[in-house]
């Protein structure tokens, strides 16, 4: 199967990497960090607004392969420290109320400035 690059000004770019790439039925998406797409800037000091950003992102790579968060199967999280983890999860649970993704959460290795979170996703698309 041949891999398709997925790219869509509705989530933060860099040219260090794809934000998704869909192979068959199957969409990996970019860690994602909080960064609004129209500004260029994190989406707010907090964990919350930053994840709240971070999983629109995943969506709206997601949305430009065709799918939505619903074909999420797993998502891990990074977070720069593991003491916003509560915060994550209030966050999350309004974007994953029912039936959510498998997931894991783990420490972000790399230090970017004010980066709070950074969330991966693997869906899959059709039935």
């Amino acid at each position: 199967m041949a891999k398709q690059v997925i790219t869509t000004s509705n989530a933060p770019a860099s040219p260090f990497f794809s934000q998704g790439v869909r192979v068959g039925q199957t969409v990996y998406v970019s860690g994602m960090t909080g960064t609004d797409p129209a500004t260029k800037e994190l989406a707010g000091a907090t964990i919350q607004a930053q994840t709240l950003q971070a999983l629109r992102n995943c969506e709206a790579v997601i949305a430009a392969a065709g799918g939505s968060l619903a074909d999420v199967a797993q998502a891990t999280v990074l977070l720069t420290n593991p003491a916003h983890f509560g915060g994550m999860n209030e966050a999350y649970a309004e974007v994953f109320a029912s039936e959510p993704p498998a997931r894991a959460v783990t420490k972000l290795g790399v230090e970017l400035p004010g980066v709070l979170v950074s969330i991966m996703m693997v869906a899959h698309l059709g039935g």
